[in-house]
């Protein structure tokens, strides 16, 4: 892994930048390419290596908590490295964190890309969990109690969605009660007990 690469700016176009380094030049997809200058000397551009069978691409980024919360957004199901690299460039990353703790997904849905239910899957996935890069670019949206806080419910919701399968509910009965549950910071039974309320109406 290539965690970042330290050159000159050789190359920019509408979607990625070339860094030559020591004679080597890296084409690296980025956010907003037309950000970098042309001839730019002893830039860093801390990088992500994407790899799949058809597929070895660097993507790029200014800093290092930027480069955070693409990875998170790529944790998201239905998101992959284009689509991430969309919500970055068309977005302030302040506002994307604001949005997603705030579950605002009219403002998410105005990314390329996202229609409401991938808007939603951000939000289930991601709320809670942004408390590292949140400091960077939202350091009030987290005090350090409250991320702790967040960090235990979200432990005792997923245990208490863990007990639900053993239980024998199916995925798709559970995943409509989790928006629901995510309003509220309990313990594991009480997570549990409440969903059993929600599951049996």
């Amino acid at each position: 892994m290539i965690e970042f690469i330290r050159g000159s700016i050789d190359y920019v176009t509408p979607e990625y930048v070339v860094i030559d380094h020591q004679g080597i030049g890296y084409k690296i997809h980025t956010p907003n390419p037309f950000s970098y200058s042309k001839n730019t000397q002893d830039i860093v551009v801390y990088t992500y290596q994407h790899v799949r069978e058809d597929i070895l691409a660097l993507y790029g980024f200014q800093t290092r908590e930027e480069k955070a919360l693409f990875i998170k957004l790529l944790n998201v199901t239905g998101i992959g490295p284009k689509g991430a690299l969309a919500i970055l460039a068309s977005g302030n990353p302040t506002q994307v964190i604001e949005a997603i703790e705030n579950e605002n997904e009219t403002f998410l849905v105005k990314f390329p890309g996202v229609g409401k239910k991938t808007a939603r899957q951000i939000i289930l996935d991601l709320k809670g969990k942004l408390g590292d890069v949140a400091t960077h670019y939202a350091p009030d949206l987290f005090t350090h109690d409250d991320h702790d806080a967040r960090e235990t419910s979200n432990i005792a919701l997923n245990e208490a969605l863990e007990a639900l399968k053993v239980l024998g509910y199916a995925e798709r009965e559970i995943k409509k009660i989790v928006p629901a549950l995510m309003e509220e910071s309990l313990t594991t039974d009480q997570y549990i007990k409440k969903a059993l309320q929600k599951l049996l109406k």
